[in-house]
């Protein structure tokens, strides 16, 4: 008898229609290959549901997602929708569906490939063989401690103000999942702070360190966020697994995704304790090309493998779209913002189609 699984589909705005529907055939074929059996539900979140409900994130797309075995979530977010107040933007849906899935652990890889050395803007040498797993805390620190707000002071002038809080058990469980996902790979883990001027990095800091000694084959290091930025650059190929808070998490995993030449390529996954969590890819849903068939699904693709492996344990499922990821660019097939000299260059159902014809084979 076949795995059931109950899959929430968020295609969102932009290219995002277009990405997930090349996942789900690529989920279709690998279900029949492995006998894994997916029920699609599509849900609006972001913009779209904007447009649809006037919130960007429905209580009944939250209540699908609380009652599925994983999201997949495309790209949200526009110009349409920038003008909006912050509590109606596209991107307030995103931020309250991690925090209504108690979504804390964000996992971002930053893997080169070697058919695409030459599209990063590093020097071979430099990127070659990097593999960073960036695990960033997900649902404290800046982005939502209080008080935050714009206020008018006595003066009449008015003052932003955003705090920067992390308690000990969240600092604890987002080290937990670092160190654990650490000793499955390189057992080398450098956790980002800023505990010379921040208190908050200071705690974050000391329990980081405490956790440690529940890992004694695992190499903790640390960095302040700035010095951690220009190593990325300088010497990427010293880090295995970092570990670090909301805001510098958010930076610094788009500065190591683009180590890889392009942030079209990479996955990603957001987890909890317990309960569902969501993959996505790490790029947006570049509004200009929507429509147009020039997208790259490959991070979306990405994106259900790794649901796969860390949503639904199945592992050999997401090897297997792995592989045909990295047979399709053997194969010479280019979207065009990893398009070279020699390359075939197809469009976003084109690459789909490509991808289907190798899971075939």
């Amino acid at each position: 008898m076949s795995e059931q699984y109950k899959i929430t589909l968020l295609p969102g705005d932009g290219i995002g229609p277009e990405i997930m529907a090349v996942a789900v055939k690529v989920l279709e074929v690998i279900g029949a290959k492995f006998d894994l059996s997916f029920g699609f539900t599509s849900a609006p979140i972001g913009g779209a549901a904007i447009d649809a409900t006037g919130t960007p994130l429905p209580e009944e797309t939250l209540n699908i997602c609380q009652h599925s075995d994983a999201v997949l979530l495309a790209a949200i977010g526009g110009y349409k929708w920038d003008g909006l107040p912050r509590a109606q933007r596209p991107e307030t849906g995103l931020l309250s569906l991690r925090a209504g899935l108690d979504l804390f652990a964000n996992l971002r890889p930053a893997t080169i490939f070697p058919q695409l050395i030459d599209s990063s803007s590093l020097k071979p040498e430099v990127v070659r063989g990097v593999d960073i797993m960036v695990v960033r805390e997900l649902t404290g620190g800046i982005y939502f401690g209080q008080p935050k707000g714009i206020f008018e002071t006595e003066t009449g002038e008015k003052r932003g103000v955003n705090t920067m809080a992390y308690r000990e058990s969240e600092i604890d469980r987002i080290a937990q999942v670092a160190f654990d996902i650490a000793r499955k790979r390189g057992k080398k883990l450098c956790s980002v702070d800023k505990a010379n001027v921040l208190d908050v990095s200071q705690l974050w800091r000391d329990r980081v360190s405490r956790m440690a000694a529940h890992y004694p084959d695992v190499e903790l290091s640390h960095l302040y966020v700035d010095n951690a930025a220009m190593q990325l650059v300088r010497a990427p190929k010293q880090f295995d697994t970092i570990v670090t808070g909301n805001l510098f998490g958010d930076i610094l995993s788009d500065e190591a995704a683009m180590l890889t030449g392009s942030i079209g390529m990479l996955p990603s996954a957001s987890l909890g304790s317990h309960g569902p969590g969501v993959f996505e890819p790490v790029h947006g849903s570049a509004p200009d090309i929507a429509g147009q068939d020039q997208a790259n699904p490959l991070a979306q693709v990405l994106s259900a493998a790794m649901m796969l492996k860390y949503g639904l344990n199945q592992m050999a499922a997401a090897q297997a779209i792995e592989k045909s990821v990295l047979e399709v660019l053997d194969r010479g097939y280019r979207t065009g913002d990893i398009m070279s000299p020699g390359m075939t260059r197809v469009g976003c159902t084109e690459m789909g189609e490509a991808l289907v014809k190798v899971l075939k084979s």
